[in-house]
């Protein structure tokens, strides 16, 4: 669908015939009154159709439109058939942006009847079955400026300063630069001034800028830590502030805010002090702090600053600190022989010798190649245990390192630091240092073969830079090498050999001196253990051996493995030397039972001690035969020698369906459970050894419907647990073990995630880590009951749920509510006062028990109270009693106590009250002890009430002190204000003496009559839109002209007139706009018969009196929305012109020269109008300003005599020429003075000393981004310099015009100026005949 919005003008006439209207299409008037009838009209008729573009374009039918306005801007408010409410903001260019779409009542139409609130902040909403209260905006949801703009909301922007996204109207400041920021406000254009466009400009697209306040620049954006320095924040759109007071600060992380200096956009600020900021994170060698841009509390825009530490660098990389400091990407630099890594360039090293980062340029040491460095080992890294064993290391740049330090070679072993002798020796062809360190015999405890030690080299108590890779590798043959195979299959490069004897072992080849020496062959297999021991006869199963001298490879035993005479496949990705072999189990003819046998290579076989069985197992029977098709049921498998194989080896299946083995498995049992089926089946149950798969004879597994729950109550428990809850369904004999499951969290710890729901088959399924637990009852196949589990007060229930096997069934979807837990009902003792006083009970009575929270979760059928071995029928049950009926006689105890006690049942809460002794004696009615009690109490009070009225006093006397001490001040600040008021007051009126003589001699500039009624009847034209003469050809100038005539004759007709007034209006597109120029075209037509034209307006004020009477009649005249009002306002101004000439004119014209006078006495800003001098409060400048009054000296002609005019040096060049037009044309209109834009004022001093000055040249100054406009200041203009103004240097070349005005004794002056000019009456709203 395609809506659009624009003005259509259709005027249909009706004349009056017999008793009604008689109304026809264009066509037909053209028909039967042809152009020129003497007693007809001429038709307004066309043949060409008025069309509008769409502004927006829909695929779903539109039901109801309204617009409304928001600061100027028009929304449009749309419903559609499906029930959605849309929101469209219309550009100035009549196109449509659609911005939020929101559901009012689904796949029900919106009826047109949408209407506004009055606040304008709602709209009613109409649909078939309800009326919705839809808000227009929703700008307080926006938490942040970026997300305030996304939403494209045309009701919306971001009070800056305020910090939150409100609607224009309710930011303070939003007629101010920049503090009001609109999604829609084009990029070229200040967020304080309206988007819409100008008449009398072509409309563009507003293109968002979406653009908050940021930081575009952060001088510096990377500091060191270790200094204080300034910081410059360059922000886009910053808003200015308005009063001296206020002021902006910066905000470093969580520190105090400081105060900032704001020059144009640029923000400067001091830097935090050292010892102020956070540390580095941990492992870190820089912190990012986030400076915010605060005004007050408010945080205006925020960037981030990276402080880093040049000692961190250093410290953190421990093996090389001088190639980490000077190869960092911050600009820090290594002091050789102080060991230190410094930010400073400038003598940052007290010995010298500095290594520069590599970042820096013309430097020849810098970067990690100039450090002292140890880079390699010309030594072997393998260093066996026990010998003497050479070092010899690398390094390069290590003659920078002078001075008489020792050198030493560190080895770490096991966190102990072996510090060794160690010699430099330098190549001066090679450049390379050779570090030879003294011979050492190494020891490490730890019980493996080989340990890495680091190792570098330490100049004194100094480490120098080593490569981290730089390690010995100490080892020791004997450590993990227990046999003869596994020694010699360690590496021939560390030179260990199996060294027989009478203590037989893995040592180093050098240290083998027992005979015969090295042993070339190893000893036959040994087999401790294999696993499992049984399998079945078809084979299938993995076989593990554990030993010792098992082969030194996987080759070595290929094919020569057997169990109980069955050959055995060994597996190479289970074989580890020497010491295990896997191997899969080959199927046997037989049941049968053996050794298994190990041969490697010629050696003599292995035999193991353990023997192996080859067995066939049967399954016999199945408990239980049914389950629910959700699974989960525990199935046990019968049979006999179940235990072949491993736990691994076996896997149980129902059907297809994997039923997972749970439980250890013996000989005769297997427990398993069963998974899902997609359907209700019944399937053989079969049970996988290995490859060897039996099955259940003669008996199969039922997969029932899954137990379905319609009902369960009640909804209530509290923490002790144990109450009953019921629960009704169908098919719940299915289900073997039936469980409530209750889901509790921690109420200190944070929420967890909610993983707990997720949807399957309906049915909701928890995931809980430490769920409570209770096992329910299956009364029926359509009932269970289930007794709460027992909670603690500390957490907070999350989720109560039954579990069915694999069925989970969330109580909410069952009861429709949630299941709720309460703290525990409280029973007080029988006998508060003394618990261990036994309770006097008169027999054919109640007991009465005390409580609170009784039937919170509990009915009284659920309680239970036995006193003694006897029951205490329970009566009654509230809130907080229970009353219970003992037995006649007195139970006996079932205690240690002579006296039985009562005992309340309630859940699984069992709470003992007391002793009870039946008696009939009668109990003091009052203790001594209670009197004694209200005694004291009633001491207590009256002390109270005495302080209290002693404190009254000694307030009162102190309050009327204050009141004196008031009245004091306020009669001196009452002296003082009359004082400054009177000081005024003269002033006043000494300058308005001044101002009287000043304006009365070249009298008031007055509009002529033609001149003044063109201006009111058609504001902003210039001149009558029909005064001139027609420009026609003299072949239609005669038709034309009786045309007119009898338009003419139409007018004079009174009651066609009236009727062509009304049918106007009754238009729904005859703007306001037309109505005025309609009524202004029919004054000047009737200006000659004002008593014809007084009449008609009579007759037509008549009309629109009754039409108010019967709406409001309060409205009307208060805008001119009818021609009526229009034609009244021209009437009174036609009648008022003598008025406002001979007496009222005077009087305004020397106020606004009075006002004009008070301002110009003070700086005006040139950019916001702001004055230091206005009577208005809002455009008050409130910035103080140093600025002084100088006289210029302005010169025309050479005959003509100067005129001297007094200005301000902070003004600008051209508020100069209007103070200088204004001096000049005081007794001239407004209109008839030549434009300041169009002359150039000129600095003469001296015969050739000519200075041309303007707002803006290549002298202007320039504070950040903004440029300041030139001032007399600027250029240091003197008091009496001589000036003049001169035709513009861009002017366009034409005729010229020569303006002399004034009398003798004021001054003469003649410009010369381009002859077009402009009129601004913007600069005379308070003057009415200019």
């Amino acid at each position: 669908m395609r809506l659009g919005f624009g003005v259509r003008l259709g005027v249909r006439f009706g004349f009056a015939s017999g008793s009604g209207f008689v109304s026809g299409s264009a066509s037909d008037s053209l028909k039967k009154y042809p152009c020129g009838g003497e007693h007809t009209p001429s038709p307004i008729a066309s043949a060409v159709p008025l069309s509008a573009a769409p502004s927006l374009t829909t695929d779903t039918q539109l039901t109801a439109v309204t617009t409304t306005t928001e600061a100027g801007h028009t929304i449009a408010l749309l419903g559609d058939k499906n029930g959605w409410l849309h929101k469209v903001f219309l550009q100035p260019d009549t196109t449509g942006t659609l911005y939020l779409s929101v559901i009012v009542d689904k796949d029900s139409p919106v009826n047109a009847d949408l209407l506004l609130d009055q606040s304008g902040q709602n709209v009613y909403v109409l649909t078939d079955s309800k009326v919705s209260k839809v808000s227009v905006s929703q700008c307080e949801q926006q938490p942040d400026c970026r997300s305030c703009l996304s939403v494209r909301d045309p009701y919306c922007g971001w009070c800056v300063l305020e910090g939150r996204c409100t609607r224009r109207m309710e930011c303070s400041r939003e007629g101010q630069a920049n503090h009001w920021l609109w999604s829609y406000q084009p990029a070229n254009q200040p967020a304080n001034q309206p988007a819409n466009q100008p008449a009398n400009q072509p409309a563009n697209h507003p293109q968002p800028a979406n653009q908050c306040v940021t930081v575009q620049s952060l001088e510096p954006a990377i500091q060191s830590r270790e200094e204080e320095t300034q910081v410059s924040l360059v922000l886009a759109l910053l808003p200015t502030l308005s009063e001296e007071e206020e002021s902006l600060t910066c905000s470093f992380g969580t520190l105090a805010p400081q105060p900032a200096v704001v020059t144009g956009t640029t923000i400067t600020c001091q830097s935090p002090l050292p010892e102020l900021l956070p540390p580095s994170p941990p492992g870190s060698d820089h912190m990012s702090l986030r400076v915010s841009v605060m005004f007050r509390d408010v945080t205006v825009s925020s960037g981030d600053i990276i402080f880093y530490d040049c000692r961190a660098v250093g410290r953190l990389n421990a093996t090389s600190p001088c190639m980490a400091c000077v190869g960092s990407v911050w600009p820090c630099n290594w002091c050789v022989l102080d060991g230190l890594c410094t930010h400073n360039n400038n003598n940052s090293c007290p010995k010298q010798h500095t290594i520069h980062n590599s970042v820096e340029q013309q430097l020849e040491l810098k970067g990690p190649d100039s450090c002292p460095f140890v880079w390699a080992l010309q030594s072997s890294p393998l260093v066996p245990m026990g010998f003497l064993s050479p070092l010899v290391l690398l390094g390069r740049n290590l003659d920078m390192l002078q001075g008489e330090e020792q050198y030493s070679c560190v080895v770490v072993v096991v966190g102990e630091e072996l510090k060794l002798n160690a010699t430099l020796k330098n190549d001066p062809e090679t450049k390379v240092t050779t570090i030879t360190c003294s011979v050492h015999q190494f020891q490490y405890p730890l019980k493996q073969l080989e340990y890495s030690a680091p190792i570098y080299l330490q100049r004194g108590s100094r480490r120098v830079d080593t490569a981290p890779i730089l390690r010995l590798q100490l080892y020791d043959c004997s450590v993990g090498q227990s046999d003869c195979s596994q020694c010699r299959a360690v590496s021939s490069g560390y030179g260990c050999v199996w060294c027989g004897g009478e203590t037989p072992g893995c040592v180093y080849n050098l240290s083998c001196s027992s005979s015969p020496g090295p042993a070339d062959t190893c000893p036959s297999p040994q087999i401790t253990q294999i696993q499992p021991v049984s399998g079945p006869v078809e084979g299938g199963v993995l076989i593990t051996i554990r030993g010792s001298n098992l082969g030194m490879h996987y080759q070595d035993i290929q094919g020569g493995v057997t169990v109980a005479g069955v050959s055995c496949l060994p597996q190479s990705h289970g074989y580890l030397i020497s010491t295990r072999i896997v191997c899969e189990l080959q199927p046997s003819k037989q049941e049968t039972e053996g050794p298994v046998i190990v041969t490697v290579g010629d050696s003599e076989p292995g035999r193991s001690l353990q023997t192996f069985t080859y067995q066939d197992p049967q399954l016999t029977g199945i408990v239980p035969d049914k389950g629910p098709v959700s699974g989960g049921t525990s199935l046990t498998v019968q049979g006999t020698r179940l235990r072949t194989g491993q736990r691994k080896d076996l896997t149980a299946y129902v059907g297809q369906q994997p039923c997972y083995i749970v439980e250890e498995v013996n000989g005769t049992h297997l427990v398993c459970r069963t998974s899902p089926s997609n359907q209700t089946a019944e399937l053989t149950v079969r049970v996988l050894f290995g490859k060897a798969e039996r099955s259940v004879p003669g008996q199969v597994f039922h997969y029932m419907e899954d137990p379905v729950i319609t009902e369960a109550f009640p909804a209530e428990s509290f923490y002790g647990g144990g109450r009953s809850i019921k629960v009704i369904g169908r098919s719940l004999y299915v289900v073997q073990q039936p469980m409530i499951t209750v889901w509790v969290e921690p109420k200190e710890n944070p929420p967890m995630r909610r993983r707990r729901r997720r949807r399957r088959n309906n049915q909701l399924v928890f995931n809980s880590t430490v769920p409570k637990q209770e096992h329910c009852t299956v009364v029926s196949s359509s009932e269970m009951t289930c007794l709460t589990p027992r909670v603690t007060p500390d957490t907070k229930v999350m989720g109560v749920w039954f579990e069915l096997d694999n069925v989970k069934v969330a109580f909410e979807s069952v009861a429709g509510k949630t299941f709720s837990y309460y703290p525990n009902p409280e029973l007080f003792a029988l006998n508060r006062d003394d618990p261990d006083t036994p309770y006097r009970f008169k027999p054919g009575g109640v007991i009465a028990v005390e409580g609170k929270g009784l039937t919170r979760a509990m009915t009284r059928g659920e309680v239970v109270a036995w006193l003694g071995d006897k029951e205490c029928e329970v009566k009654t049950l509230d809130s907080t009693h229970l009353y219970c009926e003992p037995p006649e006689k007195q139970p006996a105890s079932l205690g240690n106590h002579k006296l039985p006690s009562l005992r309340v049942v309630m859940g699984k809460l069992n709470i003992d009250l007391g002793t009870v002794q039946y008696d009939t004696e009668d109990l003091s009615p009052v203790p001594l002890a209670a009197q004694v009690g209200l005694a004291a109490g009633a001491t207590v009070v009256v002390l109270v009430v005495l302080v209290i009225i002693l404190m009254y006093r000694r307030k009162s006397k102190q309050a009327l002190r204050d009141y004196k001490k008031v009245l004091v001040q306020l009669e001196t600040l009452e002296i003082n204000v009359g004082d400054q008021c009177r000081k005024e007051f003269t002033d006043l009126m000494t300058e308005m003496m001044d101002l009287s003589s000043d304006v009365g001699g070249p009298g008031i500039p007055l509009l002529d009559y033609k001149t003044y009624a063109e201006r009111v009847f058609f504001p902003g034209q210039r001149g009558a839109p029909l005064s001139q003469n027609l420009d026609l050809p003299e072949s239609r100038r005669q038709t034309v002209e009786q045309g007119l005539g009898q338009l003419n004759n139409l007018l004079n007709n009174r009651l066609f007139l009236i009727r062509f007034i009304h049918t106007l209006e009754a238009q729904q597109n005859f703007s306001q706009r037309d109505r005025g120029y309609v009524a202004s075209l029919l004054t000047m037509a009737l200006h000659d018969q004002l008593e014809y034209f007084t009449d008609v307006m009579k007759t037509l004020l008549g009309d629109l009196v009754k039409q108010y009477v019967a709406k409001n009649p309060k409205l009307m005249l208060r805008r001119t929305e009818t021609v009526v009002e229009k034609m009244l306002t021209n009437w009174m101004s036609i009648c008022l012109y003598s008025f406002l000439k001979e007496v009222a004119g005077e009087p305004l014209y020397m106020l606004y020269r009075a006002i004009k006078y008070q301002v110009d006495k003070g700086p005006v800003d040139a950019v916001t109008g702001k004055a230091k001098r206005t009577l208005n409060d809002s455009h008050l400048l409130r910035e103080d300003i140093d600025y002084c009054s100088i006289t210029l000296v302005v010169k025309g002609g050479v005959e003509v005599q100067p005129c001297p005019v007094k200005v301000l040096d902070t003004d600008t060049i051209t508020q100069v020429k209007d103070k200088i037009l204004d001096q000049i044309y005081k007794g001239a209109p407004f209109s008839q003075r030549p434009a300041a834009d169009s002359l150039d004022l000129e600095w003469r001093s001296g015969q050739a000393g000519h200075l041309t000055l303007s707002d803006d040249d290549v002298t202007a100054v320039f504070q950040g981004r903004w440029r300041k406009l030139n001032t007399l200041q600027h250029y240091k203009v003197p008091d009496g310099a001589t000036v003049a103004l001169i035709p513009g240097s861009a002017a366009v070349m034409g005729i010229h015009q020569v303006y002399q005005t004034g009398e003798s004794k004021y001054c003469n002056t003649t410009i010369e100026t381009e002859y077009t000019r402009s009129t601004r009456p913007e600069r005379v709203n308070t003057v009415i005949l200019l």
